[in-house]
C-alpha cells in the first residue's frame, strides 16, 4: 500500500452510514435471508454455498464466472487454453481454486453432472 497505507487502513466513509452495512460472518444466511420469503430448500442451498470452498463459514462467496458463448464467443477467452472449453475442466478449476460455486450456462453444468454420474457408475 506504500505511502497511502495509513489512509486506506483508517478510512471512514462519509456517504454510507455504518448502520447500513451488513458485515459478513458465519451467520450471514440467517441474518440476511432467513427473514425473507425464500423457501427452506433455497435457504439450505444458500447455506451450502456459503459453507464450501476456501471462504467456508466466513459469509463471503467466491464464484468462478464462466462465459461459454452466452454473450460472446468462448474462443476469445479460451483459445489459448483449449482444455477450458470442456465444462468439466472448468468445474475442476473452481474446485482446485477453492471457489464456492461456478456460474456458467445450464447446459454446460448439466453436462458435467451427467459426466460425473456416468464416471461414478463405471468405477
Amino acid at each position: 500500500m506504500g505511502d497511502k497505507a495509513d489512509y486506506y487502513l483508517k478510512y471512514e466513509s462519509k456517504t454510507i452510514e455504518k448502520e447500513h452495512l451488513h458485515p459478513a460472518g458465519a451467520d450471514f444466511v440467517d441474518r440476511m435471508f432467513a427473514q425473507t420469503n425464500r423457501s427452506n430448500p433455497v435457504l439450505r442451498s444458500l447455506q451450502t454455498l456459503y459453507n464450501h470452498g476456501h471462504l467456508a463459514g466466513t459469509g463471503y462467496l467466491s464464484i468462478l464466472p464462466v462465459d461459454q458463448g452466452v454473450e460472446h464467443s468462448a474462443g476469445v477467452s479460451f483459445a489459448p487454453n483449449p482444455n477450458y472449453f470442456d465444462p468439466e475442466n472448468l468445474v475442476k478449476l473452481a474446485i482446485e481454486g477453492g471457489c464456492n460455486a461456478v456460474a456458467s450456462t445450464f447446459g454446460g453444468l448439466l453436462r458435467v453432472q451427467e459426466s460425473m454420474l456416468i464416471n461414478s457408475v463405471y468405477r
